[in-house]
């Protein structure tokens, strides 16, 4: 009897220790993190340039260029989502073409649509937005604050908040970004 069960006990170990590699193996890699100083606090962002690898080169990119200082908040749905990344928003006269203008984007869109399989739109995933082709998603960003499987296979997930969603909640449409730096 006790040869069973440790045959069983080593059965078991050796389950939980692929289980827990096949895990490891799922889990996004760590990339740059996007630092968000806000009117209302500080927001980080975890990217995961394994799983969308251009997307977050680019967005990196945008950052050490300083494109996001000085921005606005352009659109939130409540207890939905938070979006920011037109060029325009740091003017208050074209408020009403926040989020639509041509001029708005860094003009460089990405070129591509990086889905992973297995990430979801959900409370803190940082994503794409974009005016119809996810591969023309260029500069506009938005945070989840809920679940959103709507979403899925539709906007390119490239991080999650790992700091500060609880600021990301509480944002408004002309909220400044005032600084947002690569860490």
């Amino acid at each position: 009897m006790t040869r069973a069960l440790l045959s069983l006990l080593l059965l078991a170990a050796l389950c939980l220790s692929a289980a827990g590699r096949a895990l490891e193996a799922q889990a996004p890699a760590v990339g740059p993190k996007i630092v968000m100083e806000t009117d209302k606090g500080t927001i980080v962002i975890q990217t995961w340039p394994d799983k969308a690898p251009k997307t977050v080169a680019h967005i990196v990119d945008l950052v050490k260029k300083n494109f996001y200082n000085a921005q606005r908040i352009h659109r939130v749905v409540k207890g939905q989502l938070v979006q920011w990344g037109d060029k325009m928003s740091r003017d208050m006269t074209y408020r009403e073409w926040w989020g639509r203008s041509p001029g708005g984007s860094s003009g460089t869109p990405i070129g591509v649509a990086e889905f992973s399989k297995g990430l979801k739109h959900r409370p803190g995933s940082v994503s794409m937005a974009h005016s119809g082709n996810p591969a023309f998603a260029d500069s506009q960003i938005f945070i989840c604050l809920a679940a959103m499987p709507n979403l899925d296979g539709k906007h390119v997930i490239f991080g999650e908040v790992s700091e500060g969603l609880a600021v990301a909640r509480t944002l408004a449409v002309a909220d400044r970004l005032k600084r947002v730096t690569i860490k």
